[in-house]
């Protein structure tokens, strides 16, 4: 990459649409990278491992979740819908918040990701600008955002684990499938792949 290149600038004129982190190396390679910092490595792994908004995963109070257990869910209100919404503490988060409370130590009513400035927590503007910092590190080409968290879950769900737009729907509360399938996109390549499949 050119010294001052940013592959994550959309070009002029195009819509600003962020795109999910498709390939599970490149994930990878960003937990790794965050492995230094506790905050930053549980934020990026709530955030691709739950498909909620970023903006409800910063309301989050460090109590909300400092005795919970794998399985366990937590009931949070959409700030944009307005709907219930949950967050399940899979093994992967669970070791994530372990790791953030042994070595960050914070206060069971501070926000969970609190801002280094203040008692806020930081803002999603702030996250917006860390993706595409993280992703810039690894040299991952395309538009990333803060939204790009959550788009990464239901796109893993849909291509790694085979799960339905009708139940990533229900979890994203959109208002049809239809709405769903535009907001994760379909690459050419994808459906070229289906091309190949025979019958007959």
């Amino acid at each position: 990459m050119k010294k001052g290149q940013n592959y994550n600038k959309p070009k002029q004129g195009s819509h600003i649409a962020v795109d999910p982190i498709r390939n599970l190396k490149d994930i990878q390679s960003i937990s790794r990278l965050l492995s230094s910092s506790p905050r930053n490595h549980l934020l990026f792994v709530i955030g691709i491992n739950n498909g909620l908004r970023t903006g409800d995963i910063l309301s989050l109070y460090v109590g909300a979740v400092y005795d919970a257990k794998i399985g366990d869910t937590i009931t949070i209100l959409e700030r944009k819908t307005k709907k219930t919404n949950i967050l399940v503490i899979n093994k992967t988060i669970y070791k994530a918040l372990q790791n953030y409370f042994e070595k960050v130590k914070p206060k069971l009513g501070d926000y969970l990701f609190l801002s280094r400035k203040g008692d806020k927590p930081i803002t999603v503007q702030c996250v917006n600008n860390m993706i595409k910092k993280w992703t810039r590190a690894i040299n991952l080409k395309g538009n990333y955002g803060a939204h790009s968290l959550r788009k990464t879950w239901g796109y893993v769900q849909r291509t790694v684990y085979g799960v339905g737009f009708e139940i990533l729907c229900k979890r994203f509360n959109h208002s049809s499938p239809a709405i769903t399938m535009r907001y994760l996109g379909i690459e050419d390549k994808e459906v070229q792949n289906i091309l190949m499949n025979e019958v007959g």
